[in-house]
This record gives structure tokens, sequence and C-alpha cells, in this order.
């Protein structure tokens, strides 16, 4: 079968290692080059070469794996295709490769290798000869009986194939006019097998042996063609149509592939898609949605871009959980240890739970409530909603609401937008994985608004158990059962959460904690937690009661215990110092270096070094102020009262209760007032309120200087400290006008005081809000007495006992009773005047 009017390859040829599959004598393959030595080999011989003889180089399969290459040359496979490169592609995505379309011409055995770098050489020896391929005679005898079992297979395999195809066509009358010797490496190229498989078709140097390994290969592809035939007529669409190759091309610079077990592979991933769909208990209305995309997605071809996105959204659909849900544990007796060991006080939030408990026992379809906890920072309103979903046994999730500004957070975004996902209330269903958790919106005071919608009128329909029962997510586009939700939302102040989402939550208030109560929270679960955290035991350190109280009052001022947290982890890291120094020295004295006891205490003596500590080390005031410093918080109430002019006020912040000092002078002047310290317009009201009742009633009280009007030839500059700090609210009324009557009387205000109330024109006291933040302030700051609007005596009630026990109330329903209180000695006047009585 040789012939000398053959094309003969050089004697010489440069090398390409190859994983992608193994080239055969009369095929066309695609390989992709991205190794150094074969992008050299690219550039140096393929793009620089002019004549036919450059693009000839030699194809060799790499058995090794191509994540681990080396700069090493691989041990090379002794035969080889050589091949014609037809054409070269190259591209920098995602980085740099050519892509070679390379035709199979013959196969060579390598004899020996002359070079490796930069690219390999060898010297070859041609196996085959490339002939004009004409018919002839046939070969007798064993040969010839081989070759034609596989030209009969041959024909069979095609005969089984669709014959409207037109490659297919020119396949059948291919076979008819190639040489039965090139039949083997050109349907073996063609037809679905390994690279070990093939590379046993390219090993097989006799031509004999090459049929025997080939006609197996050849068996196998049509026995799977007769199965595939078989389960297709089941279906009467299918019963002409069997397979159809993909489009390739022809010998020898096309390949075929009788490719249907991927298409098997696809149909199989669809029916368990479909017997997922089927097996999610879903509401009727969302499996009639998920049937008709899973319809739409068995007509469509892998290669569209919505084949990945109606795939994605089934999968989200199935795996959300649309009928799993946890048992709730609804003995309350075990509720009610569970939330006293992890939070102390509470005690509002603990029996909001357990009444939820009690009733749930009762009726067991009980939608979830939707509560919102109210509180200064570090009081643990989010720790205490995963403690409640503890103590219910549901699964826990937590949603951050602060900054978010897009509405589609909340609801998704539409399937029609590339990078379309579902919102954060459905994703957190698919990772809980039931549909009745506990969800905490935390911070849902801090919601933003933009161009892309209001995530606080998205919440509306989350947070309403009236239509929550029907929520629809853009990307679901079916509505789904949030009924059985629990949802707790956190604020630091309900100012900014609009009225609408405001009405349709259950607001718990979580006020700030007493000073008894942070000294238990810290003994309890501060400091035992701290000490975990740093590797230490209470039998290294221990911190006295009075010197919680210190850091406490003299280093942290806030309505939580973050800061508490933080000064204890401070003073655990300082004595971590110690006792690591101490372990040090203590390794270092060994026994076995007794005999050098006067060296080593010279040694320590020279370099300073400390001997251990005693244990336990025990935190005293002294070691308290060379550990955190001197003391931040100073109480300089009684200081700054000096003088008249001078008076203490109570605020409510979003942070907790303040004490607030209100100073007040007077000069000459046209009787002017002068107000400073970042006022808002309702606090300038009511300094210009507090001028006008006195001035109107300066007769009375004997605040005239020898005229009518006591700002008659005076100025008056009202100042608020704490100046960066923007003010405003009517509480600072009574305050006001107890600083401008001590400046005017010239009598100094009790020390000890602290007030808070609205007034009226006609000297009335009207009640105000955040009352309990407001008398804990107070408490802090060691006051003694503490006014208040009679009306706000009802507020009292939710102050601990221990906290009223050690604070006198004085209850005022007009100014009279307010500056009586204020002064020692009560605030005279000239004449009894009718007590005007409040009717609001």
């Amino acid at each position: 079968m040789s012939s000398n009017s053959g094309i003969q390859i050089p004697s010489r040829l440069p090398l390409l290692c190859t994983h992608d599959g193994v080239l055969l004598p009369g095929s066309t393959m695609r390989i992709s080059v991205d190794t150094a030595r074969n992008m050299q080999l690219v550039k140096s011989r393929l793009l620089k070469g002019t004549s036919l003889k450059s693009t000839i180089i030699g194809v060799i399969p790499n058995t090794r794996d191509p994540e681990h290459d080396s700069e090493e040359l691989p041990s090379l496979h002794s035969i080889g295709t050589a091949g014609l490169a037809v054409q070269v592609v190259g591209s920098n995505w995602p980085k740099p490769h050519y892509t070679l379309l390379i035709t199979g011409l013959c196969r060579f055995r390598v004899t020996q290798l002359l070079r490796e770098r930069p690219f390999p050489v060898a010297e070859v020896e041609q196996l085959d000869k490339l002939e004009q391929y004409t018919e002839g005679d046939q070969a007798d005898g064993e040969l010839g009986e081989l070759s034609q079992r596989f030209y009969q297979a041959a024909v069979q395999l095609v005969g089984m194939l669709d014959m409207s195809v037109p490659v297919v066509a020119k396949l059948r009358r291919l076979l008819d006019s190639l040489p039965r010797e090139t039949l083997p490496d050109v349907l073996a190229s063609m037809i679905r097998t390994s690279n070990k498989e093939k590379l046993q078709v390219l090993d097989a140097v006799d031509l004999e042996e090459r049929f025997k390994k080939a006609l197996p290969l050849l068996t196998r592809q049509i026995e799977g063609l007769k199965l595939l035939q078989k389960t297709r007529k089941l279906r009467p669409d299918d019963d002409k149509r069997v397979l159809a190759i993909r489009k390739g091309g022809v010998f020898p610079g096309r390949q075929f592939s009788l490719d249907e077990e991927a298409e098997d592979e696809d149909g199989d991933d669809t029916a368990m898609l479909e017997k997922k769909v089927k097996a999610a208990a879903m509401p009727e209305a969302a499996l009639r949605v998920c049937l008709k995309e899973l319809k739409r997605l068995k007509k469509m071809p892998q290669s569209m871009p919505e084949y990945a996105l109606t795939r994605n959204y089934l999968e989200m659909m199935v795996e959300l959980p649309w009928s799993k849900s946890t048992t709730d544990c609804l003995d309350i007796r075990a509720a009610r240890v569970l939330l006293d060991n992890d939070h102390y006080a509470m005690e509002k939030l603990k029996r909001r739970v357990l009444e939820y408990l009690a009733v749930r026992q009762l009726k067991s379809t009980l939608k979830g409530p939707i509560l919102c906890f109210v509180g200064p920072p570090g009081v643990g309103k989010t720790s205490v909603g995963r403690s409640i979903a503890r103590t219910l046994g549901r699964e826990f999730h937590r949603i951050a609401l602060g900054g978010v500004c897009d509405q589609s957070d909340i609801r998704g975004h539409r399937r029609t937008y590339v990078g379309s996902m579902p919102g954060r209330i459905i994703n957190g269903l698919k990772t809980v994985g039931v549909n009745n958790p506990v969800f905490l919106l935390d911070e849902v005071d801090k919601l933003g608004k933009s161009l892309q919608g209001d995530p606080a009128a998205a919440l509306l329909e989350v947070l309403d158990p009236e239509q929550n029962h029907n929520f629809t997510d853009h990307y679901l586009n079916v509505p789904f059962d949030l009924s059985q939700v629990l949802f707790i939302a956190t604020a630091n102040t309900t100012a900014t959460i609009p009225p609408a989402l405001l009405d349709r939550m259950e607001v718990l208030q979580v006020p700030g904690y007493t000073q008894e109560e942070k000294v238990e929270i810290a003994h309890r679960h501060l400091i035992p937690h701290q000490l975990e955290q740093h590797g230490l035991t209470p039998q290294q350190l221990q911190i006295p009661q009075d010197t919680t109280k210190d850091i406490i009052s003299k280093y942290t001022r806030e309505a939580g215990v973050r800061s508490l947290e933080r000064k204890i982890g401070a003073i655990c890291r300082a004595v971590a110092v110690k006792v690591a120094e101490g372990h040090k020295v203590s390794r270092a004295e060994s026994p076995t270096e007794q005999h050098a006891g006067q060296n080593t205490e010279n040694k320590e003596e020279d370099s300073g070094i400390a001997a251990p500590p005693e244990m336990p080390i025990v935190i005293d005031h002294i070691a308290l102020k060379d550990i955190l410093g001197p003391p931040i918080f100073e109480m300089e109430v009684s200081e700054r009262l000096t003088l008249p002019g001078v008076a203490i006020g109570l605020a409510w912040t979003p942070m907790g209760g303040e004490i607030m000092f209100v100073e007040a002078s007077r000069m000459e002047g046209e009787g002017q007032l002068t107000l400073t310290g970042q006022l808002g317009d309702v606090m300038k009201e009511s300094a210009h309120l507090a001028i006008s009742w006195l001035r109107s009633n300066a007769k009375t009280y004997l605040l005239t200087n020898g005229s009518a009007d006591p700002l008659e030839g005076t100025d008056i500059h009202l100042h608020f400290p704490a100046g960066a700090v923007t003010k405003d609210g009517p509480s600072a009324g009574v305050t006001i006008v107890t600083c401008l009557a001590s400046l005017l009387s010239g009598r100094l205000v009790r020390s000890d005081v602290a007030m808070t109330g609205e007034i009226t024109l006609r000297g009335l006291v009207l009640p105000v809000g955040g009352i309990k933040d407001k008398v804990l302030a107070a408490h802090r700051a060691n006051l003694k007495r503490v006014i208040i609007p009679k009306r706000n005596e009802k507020d009292l009630e939710e102050i601990p006992a221990h906290v009223r026990a050690g604070l006198d109330f004085v209850f005022a329903s007009t100014l009279d009773e307010v500056l009586n209180a204020a002064f020692d000695g009560g605030f005279p006047i000239t004449v009894s005047r009718p007590q005007v009585v409040s009717k609001l």
C-alpha cells in the first residue's frame, strides 16, 4: 500500500505537545496552545514561516495534567501524527493563547530528541505514506476480511443517521471513495471515543491491528444508536428522526461528532429538575408557572442565553421552602429560663415572647407577630432577637437594612434585567430552608431613598399581616406566604421611620440600663466572655464590683454596654501581658539550672525582668488608673452651678438620656435675646416663651430692677453647651425658665436638681416623652431631685424600683411649682395668685 509518489514529511519536525485530544491521520482538530513551549513554536515556526514545509509540525499526545505542568519537558509518546496547520487564531482573553486548526497527515516515530528549548525538535521516521487514494485491488486474506467487515459496519452506522442532513449524505458518498486503509483513522476520530482508545488506534502501526482496534469502537457506537432508536420510537414525533450528528466536515479537513450521550445527559438533568419541581409541594399557581417554564426549557437549546436564566429560575423555585417548617418549642417554663440566662432585665421583651408562646399553645395557626425593638445602641436588641429564635426552636436570619436605598433589595429584580436576582427576603428564606424562621430586620430606621425607589415603602407589604401571606417578589413573580415568619425590626429611634411603616409594627421600647443592671450584666456575661476571648481564667483575673462601678461611672457614659465591654477587654489584654511574661520567666527558671542560680539572678537584675505575678490579679482603683488612664468623665454638676444663671435639663437622644446644662448671662444693651448652641426652631420658640412669661410675671416674682421690664437696658445671652450637637424639642422649656429666673433674681439653682417639661404662655407645664431614659440619665449623674410634668407621673412605673427609691420626684403642673422646687427655700412671690389648672 505504499507508493513512492506520495508526499514525504521532513526528517526533522518541531513537536507540539497537546492534552486536548489525540490527532489521527485523516482528521482535523482544533488545539488550544497556551504553554510556553507551544506558544514559542507557533510564534517562531508557524507565524514566521513562508514555505509549506514550515506549516508541517509533529503533534505528540501529552498525558501530563496541564494544571500541574512544569518547565521540564514531559516524557514524549513514541508515536505521533504529522499535521498541517491550516489556521492559526490568537486571543488575549482570558489569557494569551493561540487556537490551531490542524489536519493529520501521517504517523511518525520519534527516533531522537534534538533539542528541548525554546521548543522541542526531534528526528522522526515516517511510518505510513501520503498517497493519492485511488480505487485499487483490495488486500486478500484476513486483512481483506477485516476491511470488508469494517466497511459494512461503517455503512450501517451512516445508514442509521438522518440522511436529510447534508453532512450525513456527503459522508455516505465519501465511504465509497476513500481507500479502506484510511477508514479506521477517519471513523475513530468521528465517533465518541475516549482519548485512551484513540491513542490505541494511533499506536497501531500495523494495518491489521488498526482494524482490530477500531472495529469494536464502531460496533459499540452502532449498538448505542440502536438502543437510542428504540427509546425514540416511543414518541411519534421522532419516528423518522433518530439522531442528527453535529455539523462538522469531511476528510481530510473536517470532523464529525456523534455526541448523543451529552444530549441524553441533558435530558436526564431536565427530567431530574422536573421531578424536583413536582416534589417541592408548591401552591398550584407556582407549580403552573414552573411547569410552563420547564416546557420552554426543554425546547430551548443550551447555547441560548435565556437557557441559563430559565434554569436558574427553576432551581430557585425548587429550593424555596414552600411547605417546609420547623416545630415550635412551646414549653413556657423552659423558654423563661433560657431568656433569663441569655439576658438580664428586658422584662417587657421577655413577657411579649412568653405571651406569643402561650397563644401558640392555644391556637396553632397564629400568624407571626411583627415586632419593633426601639432603643439606644448596645442594649441587646439584636442579641435578644437571636435568643428568641433559639427559645422558639426556629431558624434565625439577620438582614442588615442600614444604608439600603434600592427597593430591589427587598422585592428583587425583574427577570428581564441582566444579573437579576430575588430580594433579600426570598434569599433569606432559601438560606434557612424553612418558611417560619425568625427574621431580624436590623437598623430599619436607617433606610435610605434614591432613584431606585424607596425600600421602606417596599417593606409595607412584607410587614403587613393582612398582605404578607401573598408577598410577590419581582424575580419569582408568584405569591409566597410570609405569614408564618416572625419579623423583628430594630431601630434607635422611631422619628426616621415612615408613619405608614411604623403603624404596621408593634413597638417595644428597650431603655438603657441602670448602673446596677450594668454591674450585673458585666459579671454575668461580659467579664466571663472577655476572659474566654483572651485565654484567661477567673483564677488569673478578678474584677471586683467596686471596680466595675468605677469603670461604668468614670470611663463610660452610655445607655448600652458596648463601651463597658471594650474597657473590660482592655483590662484583660493588660493582664494577659503580665501572665505571658510570667510564663516566660517560669520556663526560663528550669530545675536543671539550679547550679547557675546566682548567674540567673544577676541576669534578671540586669535585664529588668520581674518575677511572675501572684495569682489571681485583682484589679483595684490604682490598677484601673494604670491600665485605662485618668477618668474620662467627672461628676462636674456641683462645680458648674456655682453662679446664678445655670440650670440642668434632661434630654432624650437616640443614644439614651443625657443631662444638659443651660447657661445665661446678662449685659447692658437694648433688651435683645441671643441664643447659641445649634438650637432647632422648637427650642428657640421655648426660649422666647420663657422670656415672655418672665417679663409678664416680673413683679410677681420680684424680678424687676427698678423698672417694670426686667430686660430694659439689658441684653440676655442664652447658651446650650456642646455647641457641635444639634438640639431641638419642647422639653427644655422649664429649664430655660429656671435658668433665666436664677439670672434675674441672682439666686443659685440647687445643684442636685434636673428638670424636663414643656411650657405654655400661661405658665402651665405640659407632658413630654422619653421620661424613663431622662430619669436614668439623672440617676447616672448622681442627681437627687427630678422635676417632671404631673401628667408624666404614670411613666414612672417603667423605672426600676431602686432608681425610684434613690430620687425625689416633684410633679409640677405650673411653673410656680417648678421654681419652688428648683431653689432652696422656694421662690417668693409678692401676692397670691389663683392657681391655673390645666384643662389640656
